[in-house]
């Protein structure tokens, strides 16, 4: 596929993302950018899977890769924005280094929305940058159809996700602390590794 254009037509919606991510991998450790990413990941199937990183732009990466680490035999997905990797480049060598089966998920709608809409700095090619700092894999998505037939491979590997803006409200706030947060995730993690 094509580098992503400017300006997105993108039929894919960041809900239809969190729901196949869900239905793919039930048992996954997902941790959540900040924003409206994290209230769709827990209006969408709230879990103690869940880590909702609540005001932690830019780590959702460097958090799943660390529990990848902890963790080699459980599924490990971190659930990306556009803005969020952006400000956070650094982690893509780290986990391409890593030989974790972390899946990177970005989702890219080319804006802040979260913050009130404004554009990132340009649209980015995840794809070329995962694959330069050494990703096994990277794959770009901009439909529905797309997103339910790629193959993920084992490694690390980076899905680009092309998505268009909210279309609905943001839905309702996570409602845990982050003392809460922490302690579900990790009573989930420890129960799966007993």
């Amino acid at each position: 596929m094509s580098a992503p254009s400017p300006v997105t037509t993108a039929e894919l919606s960041l809900s239809e993302v969190v729901t196949e991510l869900i239905d793919r991998h039930p048992d996954a450790i997902i941790v959540s950018t900040c924003g409206f990413t994290t209230r769709e990941l827990f209006n969408a199937a709230d879990r103690p899977e869940n880590f909702y990183l609540v005001g932690s732009m830019g780590m959702a990466a460097p958090v799943a890769l660390g529990i990848a680490l902890a963790r080699p035999g459980r599924t490990v997905i971190a659930l990306d924005g556009d803005g969020s990797l952006l400000m956070n480049l650094g982690v893509l060598p780290l986990v391409a280094a890593s030989g974790t089966t972390l899946l990177h998920v970005v989702i890219d709608n080319g804006m802040h929305e979260s913050t009130g809409g404004q554009t990132t700095v340009q649209r980015s090619d995840f794809v070329a940058l995962a694959r330069a700092a050494g990703y096994h894999a990277a794959l770009r998505v901009e439909n529905a159809d797309e997103l339910r037939t790629v193959q993920l491979p084992e490694g690390p590997t980076l899905l680009h996700a092309l998505t268009g803006p909210r279309t609905g409200g943001p839905g309702r706030r996570v409602t845990y602390t982050p003392r809460e947060i922490v302690e579900r995730v990790h009573g989930a993690v420890n129960q799966a590794a007993a």
